[in-house]
């Protein structure tokens, strides 16, 4: 059986994997991290193992190469859609996976490496790395900006209690938008659809990008609710107290 350690910083994905590969006999994920500073301290912990790194989680390279050949381990390298293959080839990990690839492409390049051979890297079928992504911006056009800030939100992790709160909504109204992504779509729960997002590169660049707003909207409530508690209730108060 082959140990499996899945290091990235989007829950979902991680979420994905677990689900890909508990009906497969031979690995045993025995470590999932969500920074790289964990990621180090499993391969450690678990040496011959086979370390998926997100790419996203950026390392530095040649400190993870010397670690892996250190405790008998081999990386694979879950790259992002941009990004180039060949360049991780280059750093020394055994292969190299977009992070849109399909389950069986994953599968095939698990064991591959699992036995101590070298996936090549390879564009997946359903990747659009050309400027236009048909199936995404089809599906882009369709989503209203309320369904588009559900999706960012469902590919960070964030479950429907979650959403509600921070869309100042309820959780029936969540579910109802769902239900409408789904059928357009074309998945049927919360896991494909993040991955269905991720797939393509129209709808992932525009979610993180949303996510990057809403992050910002957030901090700016958050700054301006700390700036009203700490104003005085009572101006005139305020300033007999102070002598004036």
């Amino acid at each position: 059986m082959t140990k499996l350690i899945v290091a990235d910083i989007q829950p979902i994905y991680r979420a994905g994997i677990v689900r890909l590969l508990a009906p497969e006999a031979d690995f045993r994920i025995v470590a999932q991290c969500s920074d790289i500073e964990r990621t180090l301290h499993a391969i450690t912990t678990f040496p011959g193992s086979v370390v998926l790194i997100a790419s996203g989680l950026h390392p530095e390279w040649p400190r993870v190469k010397m670690l892996l050949e250190a405790t008998g381990s081999r990386g694979i390298v879950i790259a992002e859609n941009s990004e180039v293959l060949d360049a991780f080839a280059e750093m020394g990990m055994r292969g190299v996976l977009y992070r849109g690839s399909t389950s069986t492409l994953l599968l095939e390049c698990l064991r591959t490496v699992a036995v101590g051979g070298i996936w090549k890297p390879r564009l997946p079928e359903n990747i659009q790395l050309a400027a236009e992504d048909g199936v995404g911006m089809r599906v882009r056009e369709r989503l209203t900006p309320k369904e588009m800030r559900i999706m960012a939100l469902i590919v960070q992790g964030c479950k429907n209690r979650e959403i509600a709160f921070r869309l100042k909504t309820t959780e029936q109204v969540v579910k109802n938008y769902l239900r409408s992504i789904y059928d357009k779509t074309g998945v049927s729960d919360r896991l494909e659809l993040a991955l269905f997002t991720l797939h393509h590169r129209v709808l992932a660049e525009a979610t993180a990008e949303i996510g990057v707003l809403m992050e910002q909207e957030e901090m700016a409530r958050l700054h301006a609710a700390a700036s009203k508690s700490t104003e005085p209730d009572n101006p005139a108060h305020s300033m007999r107290e102070t002598g004036t």
